[in-house]
């Protein structure tokens, strides 16, 4: 027996004697990008049993909190075993948004760095016992939105790679040469004063000349965070809650990732 398929004997058993009533399972958990220690979120629901597939959630810019995590217990109870990554570091975390601008921009200004660290997650989720490695895909919002495409950019074996409200430029463009294997689908709000529109041309025209299977929706009146509620409700600041935008998004996701990993079967 393998040790993968020794470690899903034992997380089943673990799991089948530890509650009569399935629920989703969620804890903290330590893996390394190098020396540097970082702290994710694993959430899976005990109901499914066996390998299925993953999806990686990338956090905004000010670190992993409660809404990645949020999102990642959504997706478990979708079926999926979800993993929240941590792209800065364990007890990295940005108290404001000043704080969050100078971390998230040595990542943005080092787009090896940023691919590093979202590679650890990727390794962390293919080699996970309830892992279907060979059906993994990466979610990320705002800040982590641009990662999930960095990894779809440097060619990482992804089945999809989905960015909600996210950076679209990179000083690393995948080009003609560098393969896409992952479907690619972005979610933009038509009026994020944030993505310039120069921008979305030159990612379009990226995408088409890697060769990618890409996927760009703009959702009329929205603007930058349309899908977290903490971004309050006046547009007028360049960041806000648009709840069609919010929810017709989640839901374009499912299908997204019911056609690209064929499940449920």
């Amino acid at each position: 027996m393998s040790l993968k398929a020794f470690l899903l004997a034992a997380a089943l058993g673990l799991s089948l004697s530890s509650s009569a009533a399935a629920e989703v399972q969620s804890l903290a958990v330590e893996y390394q990008d190098g020396p540097d220690v970082l702290e994710g979120y694993l959430a899976y629901d005990d109901a499914f049993q066996g390998e299925r597939p993953a999806v990686i959630v990338i956090h905004e810019w000010k670190g992993l909190g409660d809404y990645a995590k949020r999102r990642a217990d959504m997706l478990a109870r979708m079926g999926y075993l979800a993993f929240a990554a941590d792209m800065y570091g364990r007890g990295q975390r940005a108290a404001d948004h000043a704080e969050a601008a100078k971390l998230a921009g040595l990542y943005l200004g080092d787009r090896n760095k940023m691919r590093s660290r979202a590679k650890a997650a990727l390794d962390y989720v293919r080699d996970h016992p309830l892992s279907a490695d060979s059906r993994i895909a990466a979610i990320g919002y705002c800040f982590g939105g641009t990662a999930a495409l960095e990894m779809a950019r440097a060619g990482m074996k992804l089945s999809g790679a989905v960015s909600f409200h996210g950076a679209l430029n990179t000083p690393l463009p995948a080009g003609k040469a560098q393969a896409v294997p992952a479907k690619v689908l972005v979610f933009h709000g038509s009026q994020d004063a944030f993505i310039p529109q120069e921008d979305i041309a030159a990612f379009q025209k990226e995408m088409t000349e890697a060769g990618a299977d890409w996927q760009f929706v703009a959702f009329s009146q929205a603007v930058h965070s349309f899908t977290v509620r903490e971004a309050g409700d006046d547009p007028s600041t360049g960041m806000a809650y648009n709840r069609e935008a919010d929810e017709r998004s989640w839901n374009m996701l499912k299908l997204f990732l019911q056609e690209i990993f064929s499940f449920p079967r």
